[in-house]
């Protein structure tokens, strides 16, 4: 459905910002793109929804190419629905009617039928009549999402969705608007630094570094074959060790402690991560991250075991 062909894009003072970049989407699949500030996420979903003009390439919806301000009066393509960090509501009236404001009036029963189900997606039920003024952060975030959904477009676009959500309830409206989407079919790219919204949720990962597509793959192979420390450290942290003469990256959890006639390290740190301890030592005059059960006392001596077929 999407065909995002050899695009390349600068600003007015000539600094490129995306460079080459092709990619296809399916219908109905969940594309996320990861990278450092800076790299060209948000003016990517951008230039897809027609909100600038390409200098270069082409992009591509069912046949349709999408063209910027320069072609369209209002600028966006009808089809698509982009929801920016910024929100863009209607401080001085309720969640509700932020949410039917795109919906037919000539239809009130359906209209209605709809907000509430969007409301239960994005849980905000009992905000219904909260002017949107005196929400959080986060419940302003909440309703941008489900006012985007509200005439169920082809294509959501998502810029950081969740950054101002708190955790609680982040993991469970990701689990709800992600099978929302895919219950709907609604095709959906995500710009975002949360590795669980690509991890769990994406079908295809690219990942973003000095304006270039770095790697495009299932979020799985990329998580499991990082083919570089930046890749990797988008996901955890990251130890860059030599194993047999060829280094390696390792997460935390793919360093165990073992005997003391392995390969000897001295405990800098503990820190408690709720379920498990993450553990600084210092290894070849390196220092190395791994996760353990316990806590481990500064300056004593561990062995470890080095395994990158730890998943």
């Amino acid at each position: 459905m999407l065909t995002v062909n050899n695009i390349s894009f600068e600003y007015n003072d000539k600094k490129t910002i995306l460079e080459n970049f092709n990619f296809t989407l399916k219908k109905g699949e969940h594309l996320c793109i990861m990278g450092e500030s800076g790299c060209g996420k948000s003016t990517l979903l951008k230039v897809i929804y027609g909100l600038l003009d390409l200098k270069k390439g082409e992009i591509i919806w069912d046949e349709t190419q999408i063209l910027g301000p320069a072609f369209h009066l209002v600028p966006g393509f009808e089809k698509f629905k982009y929801v920016a960090q910024d929100f863009d509501l209607m401080p001085y009236i309720s969640v509700s009617e932020n949410i039917k404001k795109f919906l037919s009036r000539f239809y009130p029963k359906e209209s209605e039928k709809r907000t509430q189900e969007l409301l239960e997606v994005i849980e905000m039920k009992a905000f219904e009549k909260v002017k949107v003024k005196n929400l959080s952060g986060g419940q302003k975030q909440r309703v941008a999402i489900a006012r985007a959904l509200a005439k169920e477009p082809e294509l959501l676009l998502l810029d950081e969705p969740f950054g101002q959500i708190d955790n609680f309830k982040k993991n469970s409206l990701r689990r709800n608007l992600f099978q929302y989407l895919k219950d709907k079919k609604i095709t959906c790219i995500i710009a975002t630094h949360d590795k669980h919204d690509a991890l769990s949720f994406a079908d295809q990962l690219i990942v973003i570094k000095e304006q270039k597509i770095l790697v495009k793959d299932s979020p799985k192979n990329i998580y499991q074959n990082p083919k570089e420390k930046y890749i990797a450290t988008l996901f955890d942290d990251v130890n860059v060790i030599i194993i047999n003469s060829k280094k390696e990256l390792l997460y935390p959890h793919q360093i165990k402690i073992a005997a003391k006639n392995n390969d000897i390290a001295i405990v800098k740190n503990s820190y408690f991560k709720g379920s498990y301890w993450l553990v600084e030592v210092e290894f070849n005059n390196q220092n190395i991250f791994l996760n353990h059960h316990n806590c481990l006392e500064k300056g004593e001596q561990v062995g470890l075991i080095f395994n990158p077929n730890f998943i």
